[in-house]
């Protein structure tokens, strides 16, 4: 606690040394006050820059600023604190407003005043305007008359000692004869009394080149007796290390006008330099960066945009400072934007989060969003936040793609064994041996094969129709003398020209078993032809010459019922003609009206005008399924024909197979259908439609497909769910299960493995 001293002598110890002009000479400003606050000297740079304290109380000093802007409480003023406390405070940069309104950021240090003895008898403050870093030059004061009194010697060398920046004070000739301990570790050492000023401190200057003796500021200060100010200079110390300071050097005149001595206050600058490098490189990063920087109020109002944001989300600088931050939020998310705001007021760093936000073109934007809080540097309280904002929409399509090229790879694997699985069941029942089946079954798999590996090839993006003829008849191993094929550069999508190789292959093998192949003269000229005379379709003929003589089969194979249900899906059409000199199959197929890319083949036809229906007759020993009229829907003829199958050997009657929206949706409407199951793709278009449909007329249904149930129509992810590829009974179970359903069709969840 200070102790109670003297007034009198009190007071003379608070006088910036007077008689000796000291306070005037100090480039910065200057006060000291007593215990109770009261202002008891000032220099003239303090009364430029507060106005006239003397004899007031410290509080009355102009408005402070913390660094949001706030009004300081004098009551917690940084003098007030230092008389309550007696403790220094550190180096502060705060804003003065001064009464016309102007603001000035100053550097500003306060510290307690001692007696000789040790007892606190006031406060010393100092302020330095470093809004651009040049210091006011010094007025010049009073001359000092002989030597001081010992207290006033005392109380100028205290102040002069206890000043933050580094002060050394030399005679006419540039000789030290006072220095204090800022100066001692700037220059890190202690120089000798009556060392010269040049001598004493290693100087360079900012470009590396070391001052000569005369060119040191004291000595062109003494020289030319003028105050040398705001000099920029480096000094270097005994262990090697540099610091970078600011040079105020005062000549001191006596009253008679004659030159004692010199002051010189050395301002290190390195922390403020490096300060202002990392502010610039922040800036130049915010600047330059592709993530949206943006800083707002704790209401959520705009105070910063860089290029960053303008380039996401469209707005100008200009159009969003001052804004309210919910402009780029969309409605549905204000909530989230309160709750943002309500974590931030309580300091909470919100690290990664992913959102939505909208451009100034209406585009929803994903981003990835990065919050921190700012902090007033005084009071350490939240005042606003920054945000750090990154486009992920790429990424989030990429995710996305790529969940689809997934589930589309799961779903053409299943779709392939189920082709696997119907090709193995139909051929076992049209095989007359176990030979029989392995040859048909292995040739058959075998001309898929080749077609996936031409597929891929093009990357699933179509074939050439030559390419795909020329694949399919190369194991026939007839020569090109018997083989012939001509027509126009056609490319057909991947799905049809999946099946037109099947077809072709059903056709070589029945050429080599019972046609032109069979014998050694036989020939097979194939050719086609696009037309456009009736909407653009595709006219292909395959003629077999010289073999021996054809007679129509006595009842239809799986060969020729899969020629004939091949193309289907697409509205295309196969006939077989069986002439005695050979067989002529002709293939039409419709074509789109512009050739594109990754498909030639148009998959919406003519609706059919009626029903399809396929049935057997009833067996005996009827079973629960039998009549019961059940619609097929799938654009894979080889499953199709599988389902149909295994729906017939129960008895059932077949509607369809139906292998387009277009013509499922004819059939629902016009047919008498007591259940249906349905591949949940046709050919990429949704079955949405076709399931309203059913459910108005009331109709069950359950899906057949190689997709998972995320895949199936939304409203109807509830629904029978049979995966591809099937077990018969599983399949069966499934049409039981509608059929004994009472209420609405859409089947609780089961696990069909």
């Amino acid at each position: 606690m200070p102790q109670p001293v003297d007034k009198n002598k009190t007071t003379a110890l608070l006088q910036l040394g007077s008689g000796q002009g000291l306070g005037e000479a100090l480039p910065f400003a200057l006060f000291t006050c007593d215990l109770a606050g009261v202002v008891a000297a000032e220099n003239r740079q303090s009364v430029a820059l507060f106005g006239p304290l003397l004899d007031r109380p410290v509080s009355e000093l102009n408005t402070w600023l913390s660094d949001n802007g706030a009004l300081i409480d004098p009551s917690r003023a940084l003098m007030i604190d230092v008389l309550r406390t007696g403790c220094a405070s550190p180096r502060r940069e705060l804003t003065l407003q001064r009464p016309g309104g102007q603001r000035i950021l100053l550097e500003v240090h306060t510290r307690p005043i001692l007696d000789p003895d040790g007892a606190m008898i006031g406060g010393l403050c100092t302020a330095q305007d470093i809004s651009d870093r040049i210091a006011a030059g010094p007025d010049r004061g009073s001359a000092p008359s002989g030597s001081a009194a010992s207290e006033s010697e005392h109380n100028y060398r205290q102040i002069l000692s206890g000043l933050p920046v580094a002060v050394f004070i030399t005679d006419a000739a540039g000789k030290i004869t006072f220095f204090n301990q800022a100066a001692v570790a700037l220059a890190g050492r202690e120089p000798a009394p009556g060392t010269a000023c040049g001598d004493a401190f290693r100087l360079f200057d900012l470009d590396g080149v070391e001052f000569l003796s005369g060119q040191c500021p004291t000595v062109v200060a003494l020289r030319e007796r003028r105050p040398v100010t705001g000099a920029d200079a480096i000094v270097e110390r005994p262990d090697g290390s540099r610091a970078r300071f600011v040079a105020h050097s005062t000549p001191l005149f006596d009253s008679h006008g004659e030159l004692y001595g010199a002051m010189t206050l050395m301002t290190e600058v390195v922390k403020r330099h490096e300060d202002q490098i990392q502010a610039a490189r922040l800036a130049a990063i915010v600047a330059s960066s592709d993530d949206a920087i943006v800083s707002k109020t704790l209401d959520g109002y705009i105070t910063s945009w860089n290029m960053g944001a303008t380039r996401i989300f469209g707005y100008t600088e200009d159009e969003m400072i001052g804004q309210h931050i919910t402009r780029i939020v969309p409605p549905e998310l204000h909530s989230e934007e309160d709750a943002l705001l309500a974590r931030l007021r309580a300091g909470e760093h919100i690290d990664h989060f992913e959102t939505v936000r909208v451009g100034k073109d209406g585009r929803r934007i994903d981003v990835s969003v990065t919050i921190s809080p700012m902090r007033d540097m005084t009071t350490g309280h939240v005042i606003g936040a920054s945000k750090v904002g990154r486009d992920i929409s790429d990424r989030i399509r990429f995710d996305k793609l790529q969940q689809l090229l997934i589930s589309e790879l799961n779903h053409r694997v299943k779709n392939t064994l189920a082709t696997v699985q119907s090709i193995a069941n139909q051929t076992a029942h049209s095989a007359k041996s176990m030979t029989d089946f392995a040859v048909s079954f292995g040739g058959r798999l075998q001309a898929l094969a080749r077609m996936h590996s031409l597929l891929t090839d093009s990357t699933w993006q179509g074939a050439e129709l030559s390419s795909i003829i020329r694949d399919q008849l190369q194991f026939s191993g007839a020569g090109e003398d018997r083989i012939s094929y001509s027509g126009p550069a056609l490319v057909l999508n991947s799905q049809v020209a999946l099946h037109l190789a099947l077809v072709l292959h059903e056709l070589v093998t029945n050429a080599l078993k019972h046609g032109a192949l069979s014998n050694n003269d036989g020939k097979i000229e194939i050719h086609w032809v696009i037309r456009s005379d009736d909407g653009r379709r595709l006219q292909l003929q395959w003629q077999e010459l010289g073999g021996p003589p054809v007679t129509a089969p006595a009842e239809r194979g799986f060969g020729t019922t899969l020629i004939k249900c091949s193309l289907d899906p697409h509205d295309g059409n196969a006939v077989v003609h069986y002439k005695r000199d050979g067989v002529v199959c002709e293939i039409t197929l419709p074509l789109p009206e512009e050739e594109s890319t990754g498909g030639s083949y148009a998959k919406h036809g003519a609706k059919v005008a009626e029903s399809s229906r396929m049935t057997v007759p009833k067996p005996s020993g009827a079973g629960p399924l039998t009549g019961k009229r059940i619609l097929v829907v799938d654009d894979e003829p080889l499953i199709a024909m599988d389902i149909i199958g295994n729906l017939m050997d129960e008895g059932c009657d077949v509607i369809g197979p139906a292998a387009t929206v277009e013509k499922a949706l004819d059939l629902i409407s016009g047919t008498t259908i007591d259940a249906a199951l349905l591949d949940a793709n046709l050919a990429g278009d949704p079955v949405d439609s076709l399931a309203d449909a059913l459910r108005q007329r009331g109709v069950p249904f359950a899906f057949v497909s190689g997709y998972g149930r995320e895949n199936l129509p939304e409203k109807f992810r509830d629904s029978e769910l049979v995966r591809k590829p099937f077990q018969p009974r599983v399949l069966l179970d499934a049409v039981r299960k509608l059929l004994h359903k009472d209420e609405d069709n859409v089947i609780p969840l089961r696990l069909n493995i």
